[in-house]
């Protein structure tokens, strides 16, 4: 009996046994935006209760507003990123909810405040609305525009290069045209402001994941060994190096301690990641220490911000003393383990309550429960873009999966730790959750990255194409001779194939 060739018999396999198709969990991206819709729907109806004793038709603007944008969101993904992860938009969205939230009730209060004082107050919170309507269309434009992030290696050195330019053009500007509450890291337009740090940040996250792709082996075995430690050789470790010490410089030229120690954070998990050893962590903290030394000694808004984080009560009363971090910790201790309820307390009365000192509010209003659920779906977020970051199968992938979904982690320590007290006061935003536009879009980036990497991650390989086994040409066949078996073996030759 002739058995048919191993490609029909490949086929004929395959047919009865169908490769599985992962799902795409989109229908659970969905059902957990709902669940985010439906909290930040009752925490609007909330804080209009408390604090209007009645609901207006504003409730169903902003309702409404976020409903259909993180609806389009959700259809973006669903078109061009099947198989990111579906926690990831939620908790975006949960965040960007609740800041919505908390920046429409200081408004509510400040809008009162401001009519007793017989004085006009422009809301922030159509604003936030706008800016999260343009963080969107930047979402869409990176899902679309980066199909594979491996490409971004190919601009590895010019994202280094855009992002020291873009740190270093606030520094270069006078002061009336980049100086916000004594830091100089805005570029103040007609009508709008931007800080060029935030896009910075992704930036530099882009060209150190690529440059240490590339130099990964030389971080391990190249270059002379001091005091154990083997070093890359100079022209190995100098880019990264000029990048870091260029970008911290001009960061603490500009008064921008938060933003520093974000980049200082993140430049050195990705370097432990790369090369796995834990030497390159106690060489960056050494030099972290001979840094705060230096900046302390050497600028005296660094000694006022250790002043106030020392003792705010002591500097209460003094210019930029400890009034903003005193008024935080009164807040907090006010709302307790349960807080005073959305509407109920009084996060107004702390200076810059909707950006610097949003959590501060949350803190009030939500109690140390409320802040600590939020800081777990900060925590859910990055442990997903970290997740993601693990499973994908390029050393890029994994090095900027890691480093974006850090970013989001640091940013959070270093703004929570200083409005409790925990580090000194550095004055950065809250991701997703502060006013401000251009945080929104930088952090919207980032999480369209982080869900390009996610898909990458958790979609299927290719099936593989089935290809015919090829037959040689009649003329070119062997030919093979078969004796013929002795008579009466009781063997069929016919029967042989």
């Amino acid at each position: 009996m002739t058995r048919p060739p191993l490609s029909e018999q490949a086929a004929a396999i395959y047919q009865t046994n169908p490769q599985r198709e992962l799902p795409t969990r989109r229908g659970t991206e969905l059902v957990m935006l709902g669940f985010a819709a439906l909290i930040v729907t009752c925490a609007f109806v909330l804080v209009q209760v408390n604090q209007e004793q009645e609901l207006s038709w504003s409730i169903l603007w902003y309702g409404l507003a976020y409903l259909a944008l993180f609806a389009v969101a959700h259809f973006a993904v669903r078109r061009w990123a099947p198989y990111a992860d579906p926690l990831i938009l939620p908790c975006v969205a949960l965040l960007n909810g609740l800041g919505l939230v908390m920046i429409y009730r200081l408004d509510l209060a400040l809008q009162e405040r401001a009519i007793q004082n017989g004085r006009a107050y422009a809301s922030t919170a159509p604003k936030q609305v706008l800016f999260t309507t343009l963080a969107l269309v930047l979402f869409l434009a990176v899902l679309i525009l980066v199909k594979d992030h491996r490409t971004l290696t190919r601009y590895g050195y010019i994202s280094g290069l855009l992002g020291v330019i873009a740190l270093a053009l606030p520094a270069i500007l006078p002061a009336s045209l980049s100086q916000v509450n004594g830091a100089k890291v805005w570029i103040k337009l007609p009508g709008i402001s931007i800080q060029p740090g935030e896009f910075a940040k992704i930036l530099l996250l882009i060209f150190f994941a690529s440059f240490l792709v590339t130099k990964r082996d030389l971080f391990m075995v190249a270059g002379k060994k001091v005091l154990g430690v083997e070093l890359p050789r100079g022209r190995d470790l100098g880019p990264i190096l000029i990048a870091a010490v260029a970008a911290m410089g001009i960061l603490m030229f500009e008064k921008d301690l938060g933003q520093s120690l974000l980049l200082f954070g993140i430049v050195l998990v990705m370097v432990y990641v790369a090369t796995e050893r834990g030497i390159w962590v106690a060489v960056g903290l050494l030099f972290f220490a001979v840094g705060c030394v230096l900046a302390y000694n050497l600028f005296t808004h660094v000694q006022q911000r250790v002043a106030n984080w020392i003792d705010p009560l002591a500097t209460y009363y003094d210019d930029g003393g400890g009034y903003q971090v005193a008024q935080g910790l009164f807040g907090l201790g006010t709302g307790g383990v349960g807080g005073t309820g959305l509407g109920g307390g009084r996060p107004d009365i702390v200076p810059e309550a909707n950006s610097d000192f949003i959590t501060a509010g949350l803190g009030e209003e939500l109690g140390f429960v409320g802040l600590a659920a939020i800081l777990v779906v900060y925590l859910l977020l990055a442990t997903r873009g970290m997740r993601s970051a693990l499973a994908v199968r390029d050393t890029f992938g994994k090095l900027l999966g890691a480093g974006l979904s850090f970013a989001v982690v640091m940013q959070v320590f270093v703004i929570v730790g200083g409005v409790t007290k925990l580090i000194p006061m550095t004055g950065i935003t809250t991701p997703f959750i502060s006013y401000g536009g251009s945080s929104l879009l930088a952090n919207y980036i980032l999480v369209a990255l982080l869900l390009r990497i996610s898909d990458a991650a958790r979609r299927p390989a290719p099936k593989p194409k089935l290809r015919a086994v090829a037959q040689a040409p009649l003329a070119e066949a062997h030919t093979v001779m078969v004796t013929r078996p002795p008579a009466g073996s009781g063997n069929d030759a016919g029967s042989e194939s």
